[in-house]
């Protein structure tokens, strides 16, 4: 597969063109930012293991029948995607209680919500990714009613098979950040990633140890150290499980 210019450098990830206009490469990157990137480091080995991790739960969606705009991977650190328009919403959901809603709310830490909490944040970084309204959703023409409605169905389908996914890992899902993108026929795909980059990851056997039970990015956000051990503890679970689920 050739690879052409670079179209597109962010955060995480580098998007290349490649010989099919319908077909794009994700070059995933060590690199590390946190708090709307005013913090920045790197992870050893971060863009294989999230690349690897996204692309596993990617397959793992599909067979369930949730569209992604994942075709294959490559390398341990490339997956070759659809193109499609990024919906510039980000899409969080949330289980258990933690991070910004913690500090906007006083819920305290770790109190389980009664049902998931689907919220939306505008993919702006100027503007610090602010919380959106449904109606300044609709304001702001990021996207139209029905695809408002069948962003929420998706990430509550989404968020129900990753609660299940992840207890089998032994993970609890506390939270997590979904993108979607519209395709050439106008069709919402699940794209970006699902990685502990982008999820609160807690382990289930270190549930009652604030530190240690963290598997995620917060390791990094919050000095924790052993960012790059939690991130192989993630992986090695996942692959354990997928390997589980198709014997």
């Amino acid at each position: 597969m050739s690879v052409h210019s670079k179209l597109y450098e962010g955060k995480a990830k580098i998007i290349y063109s490649t010989e099919d206009p319908e077909i794009l490469l994700a070059d995933f990157k060590d690199d590390a930012t946190a708090f709307n990137a005013q913090k920045r480091g790197s992870i050893t080995g971060k863009g294989n293991m999230n690349c690897i991790i996204s692309s596993k739960l990617f397959q793992e969606l599909e067979s369930l029948g949730v569209k992604t705009h994942y075709v294959d991977s490559l390398k341990p650190n490339q997956m070759r995607v659809k193109a499609v328009k990024i919906v510039p919403i980000e899409v969080v959901v949330r289980n258990i209680a933690a991070g910004s809603l913690c500090q906007q709310t006083g819920l305290p830490l770790g109190t389980a919500l009664k049902q998931p909490l689907v919220e939306f944040y505008y993919k702006n970084d100027q503007l610090g990714d602010p919380l959106l309204t449904r109606d300044r959703i609709l304001l702001l023409e990021l996207a139209k009613p029905e695809q408002v409605d069948e962003i929420t169905h998706l990430a509550l389908q989404i968020n129900q098979f990753l609660i299940g996914f992840f207890q089998r890992c032994d993970i609890t899902l506390v939270d997590f950040k979904l993108e979607f993108g519209l395709d050439s026929q106008q069709q919402i795909l699940l794209a970006d990633e699902i990685s502990p980059d982008t999820c609160r990851l807690w382990d289930t056997s270190a549930a009652n140890d604030p530190d240690r039970r963290v598997l995620d990015k917060d390791r990094f956000r919050r000095d924790m150290g052993n960012v790059e051990n939690a991130y192989q503890e993630v992986l090695n679970r996942v692959l354990k499980a997928v390997e589980t689920n198709n014997n």
